[in-house]
């Protein structure tokens, strides 16, 4: 059996460990059931993810994985079979300097759309001492990483969706009305989730919700502005709600009927939760993350109309937002929406998942003993 190390720094926006820590629970989990420790410098940030955490301990054991704090000072048992360095992290020296040619070291890369990491994914990189170090992509095709999906994900999403108590359980947790949750359950008010940057026009999208012609709820893990609440009212009302789990950050995007999402992981959750949703890429210099954008478009099914939204949203164009956003959510055009994100989730949903092709991997590119 593979033993894994896999080393996360916790950045601002909780992306990185978000991705470790999936990574992390569905190799331990069945069907692969691997030995897994997760090191990681920010536990206190690392809660926000998963309650269950307790921060003062030096190792704990949770889904199967063990967890221990980082620093570079402390001292490190043998390196696993296979070290997982998360987004360039940067190794411990002490750590790095255990690693032998026998061990099968990665840097899990960022997630992309774009054609070159094609090129780049599974590439060495040689280190010091005849160690090597390899490139691992996800990505959205068969010749990158793949997409992290735990096992039988989409029987999981039917099954929890199909009972509404399930639904019902996870509105009153986050402080739903008892009326709110009728009006949703009865199909009588939309249910927007809003998880975006700083920077979107969130303004542009809650006056285009008071123009439009549905009642509204939108749920935001992030506070609302004064000016932002002036616009709440019976037709549109806003909700904010703490830090969720993992599992119930996904149970949001799946009784959600429109989901607003950043970065990297969340990304990923909204397309397996099979919904219309709006991504915003992590803002960089020189428009890098309207390349990206654009990328991720070229691989979809989405039509002209929702990939123009999807940039005006990430421009920042409230001026462009409204109008758009208002013809997309038309009838016509809103089915077409939908029928496009559940033809993009079963496509994806026909490739190996990230973990499968990890495990192919390292089991290729471990020396024989």
């Amino acid at each position: 059996m593979l033993h894994f190390d896999i080393f996360c720094r916790v950045v601002d926006n909780y992306g990185d460990i978000g991705v470790c820590w999936r990574l992390a629970r569905q190799l331990a989990a069945p069907p692969h059931q691997k030995n897994v420790r997760l090191w990681v410098d920010d536990l206190h940030s690392f809660k926000r993810l998963e309650p269950r955490l307790q921060t003062e301990l030096n190792e704990q054991h949770i889904d199967g994985v063990t967890v221990h704090p980082w620093n570079d000072a402390q001292s490190f048992p043998p390196p696993a079979e296979v070290v997982i360095e998360a987004f360039a992290c940067e190794l411990p020296d002490t750590y790095k300097a255990a690693i032998t040619d026998k061990t099968v070291w990665l840097n899990l890369e960022y997630l992309s759309a774009e054609d070159w990491v094609e090129d780049c994914h599974a590439q060495p990189s040689p280190q010091q001492q005849g160690k090597r170090k390899y490139f691992f992509f996800p990505g959205f095709t068969e010749r990158t990483g793949g997409l992290l999906r735990e096992e039988n994900l989409k029987q999981q999403r039917l099954s929890w969706q199909q009972d509404q108590s399930n639904a019902q359980a996870l509105w009153t947790k986050i402080g739903l009305s008892e009326r709110t949750q009728i009006e949703l359950m009865h199909g009588q008010r939309r249910q927007i989730l809003l998880f975006s940057y700083p920077s979107a026009p969130v303004m542009a999208l809650l006056q285009a919700l008071q123009q439009g012609n549905h009642d509204t709820l939108v749920l935001s893990p992030t506070p609302f502005t004064p000016e932002q609440q002036v616009l709440s009212n019976d037709h549109l009302q806003l909700h904010h709600f703490n830090f969720v789990s993992q599992q119930e950050f996904d149970h949001l995007l799946w009784s959600s009927d429109l989901n607003f999402v950043r970065g990297e992981d969340s990304l990923v959750r909204a397309l397996w939760a099979a919904k219309p949703f709006i991504w915003q890429p992590y803002e960089q210099e020189e428009g890098l993350h309207t390349k990206k954008l654009q990328a991720l478009l070229d691989r979809s099914p989405m039509n002209q109309a929702v990939q123009t939204l999807m940039h005006t949203w990430s421009n920042c164009d409230s001026q462009q937002f409204t109008d758009q956003y208002l013809s997309c959510m038309q009838a016509p055009m809103w089915h077409r929406w939908r029928e496009e994100a559940l033809q993009w989730h079963n496509t994806l949903l026909q490739q190996k998942d990230l973990c499968t092709h990890l495990l192919e991997f390292c089991t290729k590119h471990q020396p024989t003993q």
